[in-house]
């Protein structure tokens, strides 16, 4: 076979956003400008989340409040409205589009690391160690109350992310060996959960942990905030290190290993940096799904594959996504609150079979 039919047949094995001959979907200044716009979008979305609810709140308000309590003048409200701010609903809608933001992020990392386009942050298994560890402390009061579900559900994302890497280099370490492995972490720690909240807890320990299960941000604060969003940073900044590593491993590991990346390290580097993020970001708020399943799809769709471009993209939908679905979750039924996980899965399976279809019809 010649040389131009060897490379013709490699381009043609390459997924559609790989490919070399498919141009860039935005220019640099285009790029610029969204990124700018996504900002003030971000921005506008959090001031006006704040607002909604149960008190009747302003943009100002919002704005005065955040002012003064950075040092920049002195705000006139009630310590009452000052409080549902800046203590409750302020701390609620950041953490929410920090979630967004890393799990979109993970999700981005994983669907091109793995070369599945099905890949998520929880594909690993971290999500369901990440529960084993929040119902041992809630349930079985494991450390006498000096633990934290928060730190119980951290230790518990590190076990089942340290028993994946153990089973996948046990296997041999191929990528499909790491996302079956992932698959069986997550069978085991689920099957775990479901066996400790069976045997050991009561009635509103169960509610109360099945609640959290599928994604919950009330009665987060700052230092949750705080702690996410240093994480976050510090990820992000790995992952975009690493951002043409990344649009190597498009072609596959062989043709990655050509281009002279060292494989085996950069998927430990930057598995583990989506674990700890995923991670983190688990024990603040629970197990919420399809954030990271679907906004990397339709950040490509935006930006094209480069991740230069892609990861803030997909970071900044991300957070956007999940300010607004938190806020839908906890006044469509005022009262009551819906946990978040069960909005962005009712939002989430059809944006993604549209996405599938969608694919299917380009392809």
């Amino acid at each position: 076979m010649s040389t131009d039919s060897r490379t013709a047949a490699k381009t043609a094995d390459a997924p559609p956003a790989a490919r070399p001959d498919v141009p860039a979907r935005v220019g640099a200044p285009l790029t610029v400008l969204m990124w700018c716009g996504g900002m003030l979008l971000l921005l506008a979305s959090v001031a006006v989340a704040v607002t909604i609810g149960p008190a009747r709140i302003s943009v100002p308000d919002v704005w005065s409040t955040v002012a003064a309590h950075l040092g920049f003048g002195a705000s006139d409200l009630s310590p009452i409205r000052d409080g549902i701010i800046w203590n409750l609903r302020m701390p609620r809608t950041l953490l929410a589009a920090v979630c967004g933001a890393g799990l979109a992020v993970c999700g981005t990392v994983m669907q091109s690391l793995l070369r599945n386009p099905l890949a998520d942050p929880f594909v690993l298994g971290v999500s369901s160690g990440a529960s084993t560890g929040a119902v041992v402390v809630v349930v079985l009061g494991v450390g006498g109350g000096a633990v934290s579900l928060s730190a119980g559900a951290f230790v518990g994302a590190l076990l089942s992310f340290a028993l994946v890497l153990l089973l996948s280099h046990t296997l041999g370490g191929s990528t499909d060996r790491v996302v079956l492995s992932g698959v069986a972490a997550m069978q085991l720690f689920s099957a775990l959960t479901s066996f400790v909240v069976m045997t050991s807890a009561d009635a509103e320990q169960t509610r109360g942990v099945l609640f959290w299960l599928l994604g919950s941000l009330s009665g987060v604060g700052w230092s949750e905030v705080a702690l996410c969003s240093a994480v976050l940073a510090v990820c992000l900044v790995v992952c975009l290190a690493h951002a043409r590593t990344l649009d190597a491993f498009a072609f596959g590991q062989d043709a990655a290993a050509a281009l002279g990346v060292n494989v085996a390290r950069t998927r430990i580097v930057l598995l583990c940096t989506t674990a700890l993020l995923t991670a983190a970001l688990v024990s603040a708020a629970g197990a919420i799904g399809f954030v990271g399943l679907v906004l990397p799809h339709a950040a490509r769709a935006l930006t094209g594959s480069g991740h230069r471009r892609l990861l803030p993209v997909t970071a900044l939908a991300g957070a956007i996504f999940l300010v607004w679905v938190d806020t839908l979750a906890r006044t469509v039924l005022d009262p009551q609150e819906v946990p978040v996980g069960v909005v962005t899965a009712l939002i989430g399976v059809p944006a993604f079979v549209l996405v599938l279809y969608r694919t299917r019809s380009t392809s």
